[in-house]
Formats: structure tokens, sequence, C-alpha cells
């Protein structure tokens, strides 16, 4: 394998840093297995420009049902412009521009007959930064079902936010008070609310966009054991900096790199052996 992260030598005999566009140059098609057998959701050949700017060049990924698949990288390398991809976070930056083949069970993300609205409802986001809305407990978790016209009454609404709130692990914690606002509660538990939010609605894919980068260890241990539970029913991709975080709860890895998806493998052959140069000096802390 070349190594391709080693600077070239000048003519005056001194290391220069190699350029984005020689590390480019040298990644040619993802390394590993970036399909599974019956996806949840396709990428093939995406593409994505920020005006002039390329972001992600010729990535193609699926993400299989009862898995969580972790995106890791160096920051800016497009893993999070991905996962926005996924469902259609984009479209409220007019300078973005996607192309290739993203689908969801078979139908197009960006054809014409999709909305998406219904889409975000079908593919739900955790962000990085817990953002429950100023309404109470109860009300965050039963917004979404509201507007979707999910509850037929005050019966089934209840219902679906008790369910909601006891598989994201919180309903022990605030059953007394979900009049209480869900910006009065720990970090941790902001974030676990925003998970109840998001699969009150019945998601078939959640996607977290470090969803633990804002929170403790204890919270963050929490959050990563609500994800390996949530797996059981949903599609899971999750961006995460942390390494370890993505050794914990994940099936699959992608490393993402300047925009480029380098390898993609089963979490234990990424980690332990990495394919390519570049995923072995990521993981092992030659760069990042």
């Amino acid at each position: 394998m070349n190594d391709i992260l080693s600077p070239p030598v000048s003519r005056a005999g001194l290391h220069e840093e190699p350029t984005a566009n020689t590390v480019l140059q040298e990644i040619k098609a993802t390394v590993g297995t970036a399909t599974v057998e019956n996806p949840k959701m396709q990428a093939r050949n995406v593409d994505v420009h920020y005006g002039e700017k390329q972001a992600i060049f010729d990535v193609s990924l699926d993400i299989g049902n009862n898995e969580v698949v972790a995106m890791i990288g160096p920051s800016g390398c497009g893993k999070s412009t991905f996962l926005r991809c996924l469902n259609r976070m984009n479209d409220s930056i007019p300078s973005c521009r996607v192309s290739g083949e993203m689908s969801l069970d078979g139908e197009d993300l960006y054809g014409p007959d999709l909305d998406p609205v219904l889409l975000r409802a079908r593919v739900g986001m955790v962000f990085q930064k817990p953002n429950p809305f100023a309404k109470s407990i109860y009300d965050n978790v039963a917004y979404g079902p509201r507007i979707h016209g999910l509850a037929g009454n005050r019966g089934e609404l209840d219902e679906i936010v008790t369910e909601s709130l006891k598989r994201a692990g919180l309903f022990d914690e605030v059953k007394d008070r979900l009049d209480a606002p869900g910006t009065g509660l720990s970090g941790g538990q902001q974030q676990r609310l925003c998970i109840a939010r998001t699969i009150a609605v019945s998601p078939e894919v959640i996607l977290m966009d470090e969803p633990c980068s804002a929170l403790d260890p204890i919270a963050t241990a929490r959050i990563e054991e609500l994800i390996d539970e949530l797996r059981q029913n949903y599609a899971i991709a999750i961006v995460t900096h942390s390494m370890q975080q993505a050794a914990r709860v994940s099936q699959r890895t992608a490393y993402f790199h300047l925009g480029k998806l380098v390898e993609v493998n089963d979490t234990n052959s990424v980690f332990t052996n990495p394919q390519h140069e570049l995923t072995e000096n990521y993981i092992t802390g030659r760069f990042g």
C-alpha cells in the first residue's frame, strides 16, 4: 500500500505537506463492503456541492435494518453533510446541490412526488445539541403526532407520549411532571426527550449527528445504551467524533476523508484490521 500521507520531499530536501488534491487523487474506490442485503436506505454515487465547492465525492453506502452505522472522520470530512442528505435537511441551504441516487425502501428521496416533511417523519434526526421546544415535556413529545394526525383522541395521544418516553428511557424520571418545561431538564434528559420526540411519529430510520458531544460521561453512557436498544426497531446512522463511541454502539463503521468514503466495513474489522492506510492513520491517532 502506498504511504499516501508521507510528505513529499521538495527540491531543497525539505518535507512538504501533501495537498488536499493529492490525497483525493490517491483515494480511489471505497474499500470494504458498502452494501448490505435488504437495505433500508441506499445511496449511490452521491455528490454534494455548496456553490462551486464540492463537499461530497461519489459516495455509495447502504444502511441496513436493525443496525447502527457509525460515520467517523476528521472535522470537515463530509460525514454530517452526507447524513443531512438522508432526510433532505440540506434542502434549506440555497447553495446546496445534491446529485446521485438516494432511496428509502426503494423510493427516491429526491423524487418530485416525495414530500420532504413526510420524509422527515420517516427519517428522524437527533442533533448535536439538545433542542427541546419551549413547551412542556408532554407537548414536546406530542407535537409530531398532533401535526401528523397520528392520534384520534387524547387517550391515544397519551399512549403515544407515554410509550415514546418509555422507549427513550425517560418516563420514570418525568412521569410526575409531564407539564413541566422540557427546557428545565438536564442536558442528558433533554437529549432523551428529543429522542422521544423523534420516535413519537414512528420513524423508520433515526439519524444522529454527534448526539453525545455536549453531554457528560454518565449521560453519554445512557444515550449509548438507548441507541443499542433502539436498533432493535430502527435503522440508525450516527455521526461521531469519538472512535470509542463508534466501537461501542455500531455494527458497521464508515470512514470519511475530504468528502470521500474511504472505507466501510463491520466495526470490529475497521478498528482492528483497517484495509486502507488513511483509516489506519486516523484510528491510530496520526492525524485527525
